[in-house]
């Protein structure tokens, strides 16, 4: 559990049948991320997140997912994240900076309005670990999932 949020910017392409691609690149702010065992720890997680995504999109005018008005995504991505952790307790642990793979799930819902796309979106973020890397005073969170509620604009380059 814990609180943050995340902003980014991103490139793609449509391919207008439906599929689109894109790189992303994210940063996310988490506090306290807490667990209770073995004993209470309260972490602050900051990652810069670099995603290779692809999406399929679903028109609901009848007309193809570019053909404007409302419509909904799925979608997922693989890369990686650069993790600053901390520990927030009064006698803190060793503080650090590790890399992890990461991946993501997507899906949301669009209104298409020509050049501009807006969503409304979930995307879950998973990493394997993420640790301090300290050798002295080592954490780990393990099988990691970040969810998050995105609302985004996409503008589309003729």
């Amino acid at each position: 559990a814990g609180y943050g949020y995340s902003f980014g910017a991103g490139f793609g392409y449509e391919t207008g049948t439906g599929l689109r691609f894109d790189a992303t690149l994210d940063y996310l702010d988490n506090q306290h991320l807490t667990t209770a065992a073995p004993s209470n720890i309260d972490l602050s997680l900051r990652s810069t997140i670099a995603l290779a995504n692809i999406y399929y999109d679903f028109g609901f005018s009848g007309q193809g997912s570019a053909a404007g008005g409302f419509g909904a995504y799925v979608g997922a991505g693989i890369g990686g994240a650069y993790n600053q952790v901390a520990d927030n307790a009064a006698a803190p642990a060793s503080p650090g900076n590790t890399y992890a793979p990461a991946g993501a799930v997507m899906a949301g819902v669009t209104y298409d309005m020509g050049n501009m796309v807006a969503d409304l979106g979930y995307r879950g973020i998973y990493m394997p670990t993420i640790s301090n890397n300290s050798l002295t005073d080592p954490y780990y969170i393990n099988n990691a999932w970040i969810n998050e509620v995105r609302g985004t604009l996409r503008y589309r380059f003729n």
